[in-house]
């Protein structure tokens, strides 16, 4: 406040009201500054990352902001949620996301809708339960997502079993389908067969009618395993004391298989190239191997006329994962059950975690022991 009296001078009426005005405008700011002060933003519970990145140690529960949702968006608050290899790249600071996606762990949840943003479809309300794929954020109470990133979560699924299927299931359809064109009378080799991606791939080549599926895996439980599940891979090879190049050979005649599903990349290089049949298509999703081949004979690419593609879909535009994911509840979704159900396409889980346990999961998740889904549910 400006007193003019402290300096002993005569004013006028109308330098008198300046006065006034200025002082009025500054209490007003004080005013505004406070309630800007006294305003907090509405938060939740999410799993953070110690300084950004690091080792399983360095997560945690903490408070972060909770989202709004905007223009085509959903906020869902989450029930359980999936737990996917490229989050431990994502932790580790290897894995560069998406432009626009959030730092918050996690791609996959099940959930209800909180509240609906505006020029949604008119099909989403409040309390609907859902599933959903994301560019991030999942490892937290609520997420906020694109509508069209949503399904409906099938009645018959429970939230655990439900929150298994994004990710997985989707991945799995995107390399079989769109990618590799698998059909009927194929002949079709998946790596990482006990992982949830490769278990998904198996059966919905089984789906396509494929006529063999050779299942790669590091031990025989999961040999077993995969073997075992109904709607299972017809054969199955340890990688680490089989060729599986020759098994594949002898499974098929001679000709070698039509399709390659593979997420190991340098180390499995040469073999899928010489177990790929003439006109074979390969999916390649990830390099947990390495991805650089120091020395590669070009020529049976070319005499064989094989077709290799990379794929990632968290990076994908929007367009295209509305897409997929649109053609992938009209085809597959009711198709679904669980690992006790009679679908012709089942969920595995290996392991259900509270959240609190999240350095537990990521543990079991880096040794590489499980066959089938971990999943996390938030209490």
């Amino acid at each position: 406040m400006i007193d003019i009296t402290s300096f002993g001078m005569r004013i006028t009426q109308e330098q008198e009201f300046r006065i006034g005005a200025l002082n009025l405008f500054t209490s007003l700011s004080q005013i505004n500054l406070l309630q800007v002060v006294a305003y907090e933003m509405p938060s939740m519970q999410a799993v953070i990352i110690k300084d950004g990145k690091g080792p399983i140690e360095n997560l945690y529960i903490g408070e972060i902001e909770k989202p709004v949702p905007g223009h085509g968006e959903v906020l869902v608050k989450i029930k359980a949620f999936g737990l996917n290899r490229m989050d431990i790249y994502q932790r580790e600071g290897k894995y560069p996301l998406p432009p626009g996606a959030p730092e918050t762990l996690g791609v996959e949840f099940s959930g209800t809708i909180a509240e609906v943003g505006q020029a949604c479809n008119p099909m989403w309300k409040e309390g609907d339960e859902v599933i959903g794929l994301a560019s991030g954020g999942a490892y937290a109470e609520y997420i906020l997502v694109r509508q069209t990133n949503l399904m409906r979560k099938p009645p018959h699924l429970s939230w655990i079993e439900a929150a298994s299927i994004p990710e997985n299931f989707l991945t799995a359809y995107q390399a079989l389908v769109p990618i590799a064109q698998v059909k009927e009378g194929d002949d079709v080799l998946i790596h990482a067969g006990a992982s949830g991606v490769g278990i998904a791939a198996i059966q919905l080549a089984r789906l396509y009618g494929a006529k063999t599926i050779t299942a790669t895996t590091s031990t025989q439980e999961k040999i077993d395993f995969v073997l075992k599940m109904p709607n299972g891979a017809t054969h199955g090879v340890n990688y680490k004391t089989q060729d599986f190049a020759e098994e594949v050979s002898k499974i098929t005649n001679g000709k070698g298989v039509d399709v390659v599903i593979d997420f190991v990349g340098q180390s499995h290089w040469h073999k899928n190239i010489a177990a790929l049949a003439k006109d074979g298509r390969m999916t390649l999703l990830a390099f947990m191997s390495g991805s650089v081949i120091k020395e590669v004979d070009i020529g049976p690419i070319l005499y064989k006329r094989l077709h290799i593609e990379g794929s990632t879909l968290r990076s994908r535009s929007n367009e295209y994962q509305a897409d997929l994911i649109a053609k992938f509840q009209k085809d597959v979704v009711d198709e679904i059950t669980g690992s006790e159900g009679h679908g012709k396409l089942r969920t595995y889980i290996h392991e259900v975690y509270p959240w609190q346990k999240i350095q537990e999961a990521h543990r079991a998740m880096q040794s590489d022991s499980n066959a089938g889904k971990l999943i996390m549910t938030i209490c």
